[in-house]
């Protein structure tokens, strides 16, 4: 059940799903993380999460639907972004 899906999109969810995922995600990486971060950037940070968990949940051949599964999807996308920012942080790159 491929559906087709617009760069401001997941598959299974709106955009008002997709701000929702977003912030879900977000917030579950930053209490993941023990990180500290506002409603906006954890929208951004989730949002983020999600294009890379989409990624590679394709690499690893994940099959993922609805918003639960772009949820997790997310969750772990937005835990290897804040993870990559703060390997980088923590070795002093800007």
């Amino acid at each position: 059940m491929d559906q087709p899906v617009g760069i401001m999109g997941m598959p299974g969810v709106g955009f008002f799903g997709m701000l929702v995922i977003g912030f879900l995600a977000g917030y579950v990486a930053e209490k993941a993380m023990n990180r500290n971060h506002g409603l906006f950037t954890n929208i951004l940070v989730g949002i983020a999460g999600s294009f890379i968990g989409g990624t590679l949940a394709g690499v690893l051949n994940f099959q993922y639907q609805g918003f639960l599964g772009n949820l997790i999807v997310a969750i772990a996308g937005a835990i290897v972004l804040l993870w990559i920012f703060g390997r980088a942080k923590s070795r002093g790159v800007n």
